[in-house]
């Protein structure tokens, strides 16, 4: 049988990994910085690309090989590069695809590192970037211009987890001959396929729901043999952004159990945000599974889980907030996500912390929003642990 004949689950576990002489039945580690060649002649053919080959750890390295076309297969994209974050992938997908003189659209709803970079970092060398509500599907087409190269997306969004319906923003894209880059953070391939709804590349934070546990950081770039396997990869091969081996072995043990994680991610979260929903010291919760979400009906097409993020309002502001927070005392005050350990932060001073006051308001980054990426223990007992601070005026 071959890779694209299996399940989700037996690619998870399966893909990938070629065996040395060794027969080991784990995926083995090659933490060395170079390569040996037999003759002068193998070395110059490998770094002249006419013969395959590793060259040198930077660029080529098994381990990392072995992540990357395992990703590759779960997201069903032809090519696949890992970097050493999650941020390094989506700089490289802007130093691999645009030139100045190029256009982006970027959502508003994306995490506040990812604005700065675009605008503070990216824009410095001749890009311009437009911003727009992430579900405003007439601000997308507004915003296009002919000069526009890449839209880019998170769905759904940190933090308050609007989903827009990649298909319809593909079509978008691809009438203007640009390209939708979509960040899967949030869903994995396990809930969500990018590209088989459009999406021309996806982009990944592997140190999330790809590790599970977090244990290390990396970050993934998927997509076609092209853009992906050529341009991007160029920028890491020539900027160094690379995973190290030891960090692909991590992915590679996470990616073997993500379907199974991330169903009982989706479950916790559906019952916290439930709970949530009904407390009096709530103002509002954000979650794909509520119905009351705005997108709930597009999440139930879209995705095959609503995620492990649960965000809500505390009626009381910041201070409200900061309350819930510091009287847990299971969860971690952390703003990590994706972990079996459930995490809780305050985005409007942490991972948002560093947006203007008028670029927070544009986010909905309220002052008394607390997002939980909900982990792996007892419903039960994240559920006591979030009430301790949950006070009825």
């Amino acid at each position: 049988m071959i890779d694209n004949e299996w399940d989700f689950e037996t690619l998870a576990i399966r893909t990938g990994h070629v065996r040395t002489n060794e027969g080991e039945h784990s995926e083995a580690i090659f933490p060395t910085s170079s390569f040996v060649f037999r003759s002068a002649a193998e070395a110059a053919a490998r770094f002249g690309g006419s013969e395959p080959g590793n060259i040198y750890a930077r660029f080529t390295n098994p381990t990392v090989r072995y992540f990357e076309d395992r990703l590759a297969a779960l997201e069903g994209g032809e090519a696949c590069v890992a970097t050493s974050t999650g941020m390094s992938a989506i700089l490289a997908v802007m130093l691999g695809l645009l030139k100045a003189g190029d256009h982006v659209v970027c959502s508003r709803a994306v995490f506040g590192t990812t604005t700065l970079l675009l605008q503070n970092i990216v824009g410095k060398f001749g890009v311009a970037f437009s911003f727009v509500d992430l579900t405003d599907m007439a601000g997308w087409e507004a915003a296009l211009q002919p000069n526009t190269r890449l839209l880019f997306v998170e769905t759904p969004a940190n933090p308050l987890t609007e989903i827009v319906d990649i298909r319809e923003l593909a079509d978008l894209a691809h009438r203007n001959g640009s390209l939708l880059v979509v960040d899967n953070c949030f869903c994995t391939p396990a809930l969500q396929r990018p590209l088989e709804l459009g999406a021309d590349i996806v982009v990944h934070s592997a140190t999330k729901y790809l590790d599970g546990q977090g244990r290390a950081l990396g970050g993934a770039v998927v997509g076609d043999k092209q853009r992906v396997g050529k341009e991007v990869y160029g920028v890491l091969r020539n900027g160094g952004v690379s995973m190290s081996p030891f960090n692909a072995w991590i992915f590679l043990k996470g990616l073997e159990t993500l379907s199974l994680r991330m169903r009982a991610h989706c479950d916790n979260a559906l019952q916290l945000a439930q709970w949530l929903e009904a407390h009096p010291a709530i103002e509002r919760v954000h979650y794909p599974g509520l119905a009351s979400h705005p997108q709930h009906a597009l999440a139930r097409r879209q995705q095959s889980g609503f995620g492990g993020i649960v965000s809500f309002i505390v009626n009381g502001g910041q201070d409200a907030a900061w309350q819930v927070i510091d009287a847990t005392q299971m969860l971690s005050i952390t703003a990590n996500l994706g972990d079996t350990k459930t995490t809780i932060t305050h985005p409007a001073t942490t991972t948002h912390g560093r947006l203007t006051p008028e670029q927070k308001v544009q986010a909905g980054i309220a002052d008394g929003l607390v997002r939980v990426s909900v982990g792996l223990e007892s419903i039960r007992d994240i559920q006591r642990d979030l009430a301790r601070g949950l006070v009825v005026a």
